[in-house]
């Protein structure tokens, strides 16, 4: 059978999804700017960042103002996923009701692979590998409380030298549970983005589940994305630490750009977009905070338009003020001076 290719369609539980090339569920990353960034440069589908079920089931309010808000700009071009995480199933049926009530998302995702350890000790992400019960039970709670398709991304195994346990839960995910996709990231979660990626397993996931499997982890750039969609065969790709600053790698795997680093002027637009979406998500002083760890993914992207090395001393300088700055009109001064510079 051939290989789709990455600008065919495909779906997840009759959702329909209009291209091959997805965005990753980015803790503390992935909310509606970003979202909405990677939509821009040709995701046909992004999920959100991470977020408690815990926390919505007692409406929290900071996480119902700053993570459940979902533009409808965001649906333009494909759909869009919320991912849950948390080992309660009552309370996960709690928190997919009231997402499916209150949002426009058209899929819930579960996270089962996080490494972190303030999650894992909490019996949540990664620690649902080793618990398989639970998770089986939490998904079933998350299908049965949203009546929306879900999905469920996780690790290859909980441990570098464990047996495969997150690959053997997968299958029981969709057997008991009913879920509809895995996202399946084929490292251990006690090596987090360490290691090269299992492509091989991940490849016989593809062959024995009869759901559309998703491929994360290692996919960095286009070259190493093609070689694994080719060598793995999953439904789709999804983007992770790659796409970070970068989302004009989303635009050369679906050809719509030549594969080559953005100009100066590309990148300077990319910054102020992210800059007037960001201040209009949290306000300008949450924004400035925020965007800090942003800033050295678009000077990475400066100075390589430039055709220098980010660690070149005038780089390094502007990456150290940018982190000193408070005000956000300061740090978009800062980045469009060495622009003038670099262009």
């Amino acid at each position: 059978m051939s290989l789709p290719a990455l600008t065919d369609p495909w779906s997840i539980a009759g959702v329909r999804i209009p291209n091959r090339v997805t965005l990753a569920p980015l803790a503390g990353i992935g909310n509606w700017v970003v979202r909405l960034q990677a939509k821009r440069h040709g995701a046909g589908y992004a999920v959100s960042e991470m977020v408690s079920s815990f926390a919505i089931h007692y409406r929290n309010e900071k996480t119902l103002r700053d993570l459940l808000t979902f533009k409808a700009e965001e649906h333009d071009g494909g759909p869009v996923a919320i991912q849950l995480f948390g080992q309660d199933p009552e309370v996960m049926r709690s928190a997919a009701a009231y997402v499916a009530e209150h949002t426009s998302v058209d899929i819930i995702d579960l996270n089962m692979g996080c490494p972190v350890p303030k999650v894992v000790k909490t019996g949540a992400g990664a620690a649902m590998l080793k618990d398989p019960e639970t998770a089986v039970a939490v998904a079933r709670a998350a299908k049965e409380g949203s009546g929306l398709p879900v999905t469920v991304k996780l690790r290859s195994a909980s441990r570098k030298d464990g047996e495969h346990d997150g690959y053997a839960l997968a299958a029981r995910l969709v057997e008991e549970a009913g879920v509809d996709a895995i996202g399946f990231h084929p490292r251990s979660a006690q090596v987090h983005h360490r290691g090269t990626p299992d492509y091989a397993l991940a490849a016989r996931l593809v062959e024995e589940l009869p759901v559309p499997v998703v491929l994360t982890g290692g996919l960095h750039d286009v070259a190493s994305t093609l070689a694994a969609y080719e060598q793995v065969r999953p439904a789709a790709v999804m983007l992770a630490r790659g796409a970070l600053g970068n989302p004009w790698l989303f635009a050369s795997l679906l050809g719509r750009r030549a594969d080559a680093p953005p100009a100066v002027a590309d990148v300077l637009a990319e910054f102020d977009w992210v800059l007037d979406r960001t201040i209009e998500h949290l306000g300008a002083e949450r924004a400035g905070r925020y965007l800090r760890k942003h800033y050295p993914w678009y000077v990475e992207r400066l100075a390589e338009a430039a055709g220098v090395s980010p660690t070149t001393a005038a780089y390094k300088q502007l990456q150290e003020s940018l982190q000193r700055s408070d005000d956000i009109e300061a740090a978009r001064a800062l980045l469009h001076e060495a622009a003038a510079v670099a262009a």
